[in-house]
């Protein structure tokens, strides 16, 4: 099996990176009962040798125990609270001090802090941290970012490191999973930092997954509201400590859960295994448009509370309702030109197609590709599950959330509110047009997408000879 590195970037990015391992860890947990380290653990972990300094990587072979394991991981922060709590939490051991590169002061909610000062100050130290997690790889296909577009750290270096991944390791697929700042966000210069953030993902990123913290609160909301907020006691999916939980750990379960559904077929068995390649061939048409709404179903084991389970037919029909989207979007209002269906648990591959036959009348895809459907099924559920689906798709709704990003940026832009705050920072002034024409052309690609449906295909005249 081919491996994957996380690099989780900032505050938002390590403690989304600490929920995903820590459920990583779970369900690894609940379908290795005898300990064995096999190509599905391989994926995102490492087996050592801690007797040894530094550690030794022992060899993936038929019947190999666990030893101790090591997360393919690398954690950046230019303010080291988070990195040192994870380091001296409960997962401290998984992780490899040597695979982290912090500071002290913090990037003061300003991309260019990130991306010019501290992007150049730690560029060699990155460099190397990164190439050491990818030599300890025996077939690096991927790597996976986490990372704010709102603060200074996430979006500034995080998008720095995406370039140099891109320079230094041009052929392994780079996925982003950004985190979109809400409306009510309390960092002014956020639609600064996403629309400077926004134009290094169009340019360096192979498939770009955004998420909004408006749309995590209202999912949390929903769920508190349909169980009553009654919380499970000693839950497999949170375990005995799950009054320890902060506020935002429910909604970075959100997030961590949509990462393990969507690399579950790299990970574990399935009748139609879908490796994450795959995505970014069958669902970005075009070069920059590579933005892709999600959603999945069930929710409610992220809060881990009473709710009535919910059958394999609604959990499709959830994947497109706006309430399940991880972004602030209606998927029924704008136009797919593409979408995969990671399924997860005994599931039959005709009942994926019944259900998207079922649904397909309801949606609204592209004249070119009205058959644009990508499938995957992992025979393994999520952790207290017996199914889940994962939508991702191409769609034109997004073109909702980088509106009102672009419009949140006008704002303070035509007022020149700010700018030398970034200026004094070694970012020339032309960035902030460059960047704003970047946004400009994306919402541009959406647009000839709709065009082109609202115009009926011109067929060629018969012709008398």
């Amino acid at each position: 099996m081919t491996q994957s590195v996380v690099v989780q970037i900032g505050q938002c990015g390590n403690q989304i990176g600490w929920r995903f391992w820590d459920r990583a860890l779970r369900e690894h947990a609940e379908y290795d009962k005898d300990g064995v380290f096999d190509e599905s653990l391989s994926t995102f972990f490492r087996n050592v040798d801690t007797r040894y300094s530094p550690p030794r990587d022992l060899p993936l072979c038929k019947g190999a125990r666990i030893a101790t394991l090591r997360a393919r991981a690398v954690l950046v922060d230019m303010e080291e609270g988070v990195v040192n709590e994870v380091l001296s939490g409960p997962l401290a051991d998984v992780f490899d001090k040597h695979q982290t590169v912090t500071n002290v002061s913090g990037s003061g909610n300003n991309w260019a802090v990130g991306y010019y000062t501290y992007g150049r100050t730690h560029r060699d130290e990155l460099l190397d941290t990164i190439r050491a997690a990818a030599e300890q790889c025996d077939s690096l296909q991927s790597f996976i970012l986490l990372h704010s577009m709102g603060g200074g750290t996430g979006s500034g270096l995080g998008t720095y490191i995406l370039e140099l991944l891109q320079d230094e390791f041009p052929s392994v697929y780079r996925f982003v999973t950004a985190v979109y700042p809400s409306q009510d966000d309390d960092v002014i210069t956020s639609p600064y930092n996403t629309v400077l953030a926004m134009h290094q993902l169009q340019n360096f990123a192979d498939c770009v997954i955004p998420i909004e913290n408006q749309a995590l609160q209202d999912i949390v909301a929903m769920v508190d509201t349909q169980s009553k907020g009654t919380l499970r006691q000693h839950s497999k999916v949170t375990g005995p400590d799950h009054k320890l939980e902060k506020p935002w750990d429910r909604m970075n379960n959100i997030v961590a859960n949509m990462l393990l559904n969507m690399t579950s077929s790299s990970r574990f068995a399935g009748s139609l295994n879908v490796d994450v390649n795959e995505l970014t061939t069958n669902l970005v048409p075009f070069p920059g448009m590579h933005f892709l709404t999600t959603s999945l179903s069930p929710l409610y084991d992220l809060a881990d509370v009473h709710v009535p389970p919910r059958r394999l037919d609604q959990m499709f029909s959830d994947a497109f309702d706006p309430a399940y989207q991880l972004s602030k979007c209606h998927p029924r209002r704008g136009i797919f030109t593409a979408c995969a269906l990671m399924v997860r648990g005994d599931v039959e591959v005709s009942d994926i197609r019944r259900n998207i036959d079922r649904i397909r009348s309801k949606l609204n895809f592209v004249q070119w590709n009205v058959d644009g459907w990508k499938t995957g099924l992992c025979s393994q559920p999520p952790v207290g599950q017996r199914h889940a689906v994962l939508c991702l798709s191409n769609n034109t709704c997004l073109m909702e959330t980088f509106l009102k990003v672009r419009s949140r940026f006008l704002q303070l832009f035509r007022k020149r509110a700010f700018r030398h705050h970034y200026t004094s920072h070694g970012m020339d002034e032309g960035h902030f047009n460059v960047a704003l024409s970047s946004i400009d052309e994306l919402i541009g690609l959406y647009h000839q997408v709709q065009k082109s449906q609202d115009s009926p295909p011109v067929f060629p005249r018969l012709e008398i000879l």
